[in-house]
């Protein structure tokens, strides 16, 4: 994704590679609204759009270059596989755009005040969650509710999306820093206007409400407790998907009330604007001078409080690491027996509750790997420019020194 003026959008919109400037001026000027000259989109080509590796300069052969401007996607999603493919995201998204209409969207929400009214005051949500502990058999089934939870959350998204007027893309899953995560193509989203994003932002919980009132129906047929142990932990869910620190829905539901795209990408200019101008040396302070001020207000509070966040939770990770692992290594060898005897002895629930487990003790570790390899490249290319120059500048000292030896020889 990249952000641009609308005047950028315009110009960009006329390029097609055979257009002269002058047309492309002409065409932009009716559009914008203003009288735009060739020189004015000459300007634009040389000083905006080919630095951004938008457009390409005479004579490349391709439009991106190696130096245009990134984020550092390390927050970002790895290893993207498709799940559902655009057509059968589509169809169900038109099936269920009629969820995101007012009047059922305030019957949803009512329905769900009252379910956890009954839930946490009345019923009370610790003996279903008690019951599923009991076996392997519940525990399966709530393990499968949560997935089913994951997926329909992310048709709420998608939903959203053409509630709102625009195309959802696919439904795919990936690695997000050590943990599988589902996400949905929404990028279509962005024509939609401020609304639509937050519609499509909340998309995806108010889908696990959705989700969790049908498993409140299914306990009033069924009586099954292990249902309303789903419900209890979709709550906490929903908490995680709020929580604005990483790139989740309060993530981004946090940057379309801002009006920022890309909060992360804030940090590192707004901490260096507090610096005094001898310490910051010629690096600009970055881009946040230019926000409006709520925008400016609420990067600043969003910055104040995640970096504080962040590192306390990695120095707290990086301090009890060791005990850590040691006690992640001793259940992995414990639950690798439990799957093992229990196989043998004819329990397959059971040895499929001792493999999930494995799993997810195992999955933290393969993550926590492949991280430190991405960091470790990152690492690799930022050094790569002063390995260089150090070995340009070994590489010329021996040549003078072997011409001096020459030389006096």
């Amino acid at each position: 994704m990249v952000q641009l003026s609308f005047l950028l959008f315009l110009v960009i919109q006329e390029i097609d590679g055979v257009r002269p400037t002058a047309e492309i001026a002409q065409r932009v000027g009716r559009a914008f609204g203003k009288d735009v000259s060739a020189d004015n989109v000459r300007h634009l080509l040389e000083h905006r759009l080919q630095p951004l590796g938008i457009v390409a300069e005479p004579g490349a052969p391709t439009a991106v270059t190696s130096d245009a401007p990134r984020n550092d996607l390390l927050l970002g999603l790895m290893g993207r596989r498709t799940l559902v493919p655009p057509p059968a995201v589509r169809a169900a998204a038109r099936a269920l755009a009629w969820l995101h209409r007012p009047a059922v969207t305030a019957t949803v929400l009512a329905a769900a005040v009252a379910m956890d009214l009954w839930l946490f005051l009345v019923h009370g949500a610790m003996p279903a969650v008690l019951h599923s502990l009991s076996g392997p058999l519940p525990l399966l089934t709530v393990f499968a509710l949560i997935v089913g939870s994951l997926v329909f959350h992310e048709f709420g998204h998608a939903s959203a999306c053409h509630h709102a007027g625009a195309t959802p893309g696919r439904i795919g899953c990936g690695l997000y820093l050590i943990w599988p995560s589902l996400y949905t193509d929404v990028t279509d989203v962005y024509r939609a206007g401020r609304a639509g994003r937050l519609r499509t932002d909340l998309g995806g919980v108010y889908f696990n409400v959705v989700y969790m009132l049908a498993l409140l129906a299914g306990y009033a047929v069924t009586g099954h407790p292990v249902l309303l142990a789903a419900i209890y932990l979709g709550h906490f869910e929903i908490f995680e998907q709020l929580m604005p620190t990483a790139r989740l829905d309060g993530y981004y539901i946090l940057t379309d009330v801002a009006g920022v795209p890309d909060l992360y990408g804030r940090v590192g200019p707004l901490l260096r604007g507090l610096l005094p101008r001898r310490a910051r040396g010629d690096r600009p302070a970055g881009p946040v001078p230019a926000l409006t001020r709520r925008a400016r207000i609420t990067v600043t509070v969003w910055v104040f409080t995640l970096v504080p966040l962040m590192l306390a939770d990695l120095g707290y990770g990086l301090w009890n690491l060791p005990r850590i692992t040691a006690t992640a290594l001793r259940s992995l060898d414990a639950r690798l027996h439990t799957a093992t005897a229990a196989t043998v002895g004819g329990h397959p629930a059971s040895a499929l509750v001792a493999a999930l487990g494995v799993v997810l003790l195992a999955l933290p570790f393969a993550g926590g790997g492949w991280l430190t390899v991405r960091l470790l490249r990152a690492g690799g290319r930022r050094l790569r420019p002063a390995g260089d120059a150090l070995a340009r500048s070994a590489a010329q000292y021996l040549v003078v020194r072997a011409k001096r030896e020459r030389d006096q020889t």
